[in-house]
């Protein structure tokens, strides 16, 4: 077992920086994966209320990008991408890795 670090990205369709994100990790970073879950409905500060009604066409769905890695390798990820998150859109946690 090895000590690992679970890391969340809360992002918006609307932002357009999902696929900047993964190039970055994924090219830059070599994180060993990562996995984009797409919410079917979610609000944030605003309050505005975001969904996926069979009506609503809107394409600002909630988004969230997470991945782990060791806990050494993630602190360096995190060094670089806390300038590029606005604050509390980033959460990790400690994990155990089996």
């Amino acid at each position: 077992m090895t000590q690992g670090t679970l890391v969340r990205i809360y992002l918006s369709e609307r932002d357009g920086r999902l696929q900047e994100l993964i190039d970055l990790l994924h090219d830059q970073e070599t994180l060993s994966g990562l996995t984009v879950f797409r919410g079917s409905a979610g609000f944030g500060p605003s309050g505005k209320l975001h969904g996926s009604g069979l009506i609503d066409l809107s394409l600002d769905l909630p988004l969230v990008l997470e991945f782990f890695d060791q806990a050494d390798k993630v602190a360096s990820v995190l060094a670089d991408l806390r300038p590029r998150i606005a604050p509390s859109h980033l959460i990790s946690w400690p994990i155990d890795l089996y």
